[in-house]
């Protein structure tokens, strides 16, 4: 008997079905006649809500056996059936695999069990009546409105998921710097012929891209050059300060072979230059940002590899956690996977390394000791991944504790010697973050001494002012009854000699 899990946006559905065979429910999906006489319903199990779908969904997505699917499972399969009498149908192989480690039943995610869940989907609302109900302001297109709100809310997450590991910008970065390479490569290749028919002989001065680049836009008319001092001196500034290949150029703009251009030229050729420049500038920014980026998201695969071989690692991978879940096997091979598979093929030497291969310790490293650094080097490099990927706050202690590891042990297989053990360094890491915890908090609580110290001050200063402006008014106050006083005795004084001269 053939069971057919299926996870509405409303809640669990688990159907039965007698057919054992493909082409009769392949022939009747499109129609719910048919399609009904295939297929019965047993169980209905709606969500509580949205965040519980939303929680249940995360769940199937990541193959966990949710408690409320467990329980649905329990209470509707019979429990009296023999074994290989009962057969669980699930879509997702991952969740499968979750269900018999968790439940023990014999689950199956062929072809039969997609073309059951195929035409319940198209007639999830009359097979499943009960779900358009069990949707949240049911309508006549509840199912509808309840899989676009539970597929909002599953972006939502994963989203959010994605914005407190980073790792998809380092990814884009590293990407989008490889693609500028490439091009700039190009560009200056171009630039080089283009500006080499007015003047050949600054290619062989100047060979570097980049200041190739600044100085032909700088020179533009060779004619003119020997004219202009202030462009000779930004020419010396980005040879930096050579005076020889400086005055190179100004001689050989004086004894050019190369042709005359019109001003049409020198305009086409002046913007393209420009271009070049802005182009080789963003990416110097770019580098800036994927090294700022690497020491927030992957500090000690930065301190261990560097950021540029540690951003490929990440992008190969898929994601910062792909790469913490790959053994030290996977991570010393990532990015030979043609060489791996061709000399299985032809039964030849497998590649001691991929992306490792530019790690400086390798290509220190002897031809003869070079697949040994390599395996070393791998096993260092996942104990980064995992340190950057499940550690709370990013350090580098750990990273740099591992390339002093990987040092030693280069030294230790070209020259001998001893080889400090893994666990006395990751003691030493440990005990150097935690003082680095200790200083913080002691700097923290400094800081916030201090900031209670100027507290108290301000207040007793403004308290001190509050003392000096009651005085104030105590004395003022004081002044003012004594002149009041004094006023209202002479007042007296004057009304009782009227009085005594009136009688008078």
């Amino acid at each position: 008997m053939l069971y057919v899990l299926h996870e509405l946006a409303s809640g669990y559905v688990l159907f039965k079905s007698e057919t054992q065979d493909i082409a009769p429910i392949q022939a009747s999906v499109a129609d719910l006649s048919l399609f009904g006489r295939q297929v019965t319903l047993v169980a209905f199990a709606p969500f509580k809500n949205a965040a519980h779908a939303l929680e249940n969904g995360m769940d199937i997505s990541e193959g966990v056996v949710n408690p409320f699917l467990k329980a649905f499972l329990e209470l509707n399969l019979p429990k009296d059936a023999k074994k290989g009498q009962l057969t669980l149908g699930v879509q997702e192989k991952t969740l499968a695999s979750a269900i018999v480690g968790e439940l023990g039943l014999e689950c199956r995610c062929d072809g039969i069990v997609k073309e059951i869940v195929r035409g319940v989907r198209f007639h999830a609302a009359k097979l499943v009546p009960q779900a358009a109900g069990a949707a949240v302001g049911a309508t006549g297109n509840a199912l509808n409105q309840a899989q676009l709100g539970l597929g909002h809310a599953y972006s939502r997450a994963k989203v959010k998921f994605n914005v407190h590991r980073v790792d998809t910008m380092i990814t884009q970065a590293i990407s989008l710097l490889d693609t500028l390479d490439t091009d700039i490569n190009t560009f200056t290749m171009r630039l080089r012929e283009w500006y080499g028919w007015h003047f050949p002989e600054l290619a062989k001065i100047v060979t570097q891209g980049p200041a190739y680049a600044r100085v032909a836009a700088i020179v533009a008319d060779k004619s003119t050059l020997g004219a202009r001092p202030e462009s000779i001196a930004q020419i010396r500034e980005i040879l930096e300060d050579d005076e020889a290949r400086t005055q190179a150029v100004v001689d050989a703009s004086k004894t050019s072979m190369g042709t005359e251009l019109s001003v049409l030229d020198f305009q086409h050729l002046q913007i393209f230059t420009e271009r070049v420049i802005s182009l080789i500038g963003y990416r110097n920014n770019l580098v800036t940002y994927l090294d700022e980026k690497m020491g927030a998201v992957a500090p000690n695969v930065s301190a261990l590899l560097g950021e540029r071989i540690g951003a490929r690692l990440i992008a190969h991978a898929g994601s910062l956690t792909n790469l913490a879940k790959m053994p030290a096997s996977t991570v010393q091979i990532l990015g030979a996977e043609k060489a791996l598979f061709r000399a299985l093929k032809t039964k030849s030497h497998t590649p001691k390394y991929g992306l490792l291969y530019h790690s400086s310790p390798i290509t220190r490293a002897s031809p003869r000791n070079k697949g040994r650094v390599a395996r070393v080097l791998a096993n260092k490099s996942s104990l980064a991944s995992r340190l950057d990927c499940f550690l709370d706050t990013p350090t580098r202690v750990f990273g740099d504790v591992l390339r002093e590891q990987v040092e030693s042990r280069v030294r230790f297989l070209e020259e001998g010697g001893k080889v400090e053990k893994n666990s006395v360094g990751m003691k030493a890491a440990m005990a150097t973050l935690s003082k680095s915890e200790k200083e913080d908090k002691t700097s923290s609580k400094d800081k916030k001494s201090k900031k209670r110290a100027s507290a108290d001050s301000d207040e007793a200063e403004a308290a001190a002012e509050d003392t000096k402006s009651s005085k104030k008014s105590k004395k003022s106050s004081a002044e003012k009854e004594e002149k009041a006083a004094k006023k209202s005795k002479s007042d007296k004084s004057e009304k009782s000699d009227k009085k005594k001269k009136s009688k008078a």
